[in-house]
């Protein structure tokens, strides 16, 4: 499941005993419960008292800002890591089910042929969309991620980006492309994973 929302329930004034977990709200992108158990009505097949896990979870840097691991979270979960939409971006599901968490994506992208929402004056066309150049930031949308990505090589139509975030996604999804155009971030193409580097996750101890 894709998180797109999260909530902490709990109201000022709750004692320990009254403290309920966080809530996190999405769209169901696999279901893998077994076919008996699962409500034809329902639109997901989360059950009361699975075991399951967030990637990539909470993320912790050296003093390089390398990646160092990242945590689990359990069902329980902390409100406070749920408040105010922080889950977003995040994917939940059961344990052992979820895809790799990526730091480097190999990306087969596609441009647009011009800008997109840019304002222009009496006739003049909208920009073109320059192709990609080594060493600039790009923004990508993955699932409800947004992170940021520094182009680390480009050659024809395939570009290797390093993430500012992990993000958990599997090859083949696709993603959007955004460049930084007058202070705003405007879509300039999108693209599908084919490969990448992950991230070492440590398994989860239930």
């Amino acid at each position: 499941m894709i998180v797109i929302r999260s909530f902490d329930v709990n109201k000022p004034g709750f004692e320990v005993d009254e403290i309920k977990g966080g809530v996190a709200g999405g769209s169901i992108l696999k279901k893998f419960c077994k076919p008996k158990k699962c409500d034809p009505i329902a639109s997901g097949c989360f059950e009361v008292n699975q075991f399951i896990e967030v990637r990539p979870g909470i993320v912790v840097k050296d003093e390089n800002g390398n990646i160092k691991r990242s945590y689990w979270v359990g069902t329980t979960m902390d409100p406070t890591l749920t408040r105010a939409d922080r889950l977003v971006g995040q994917v939940l599901g059961e344990v052992g089910s979820l895809p790799e968490v990526f730091v480097e994506l190999e990306v087969n992208f596609f441009l647009l042929r011009r800008l997109l929402g840019v304002r222009t004056k009496g006739t003049e066309r909208q920009g073109k969309v320059q192709k990609l150049a080594k060493g600039e930031i790009l923004m990508l949308n993955i699932g409800s991620m947004s992170t940021g990505a520094r182009v680390v090589a480009v050659k024809n139509d395939l570009a290797k980006l390093q993430l500012t975030s992990p993000v958990c996604t599997s090859k083949g999804e696709k993603i959007a492309l955004s460049r930084r155009v007058e202070k705003h971030w405007r879509l300039i193409g999108w693209g599908q994973i084919q490969a990448g580097i992950t991230l070492d996750v440590p398994p989860c101890p239930i």
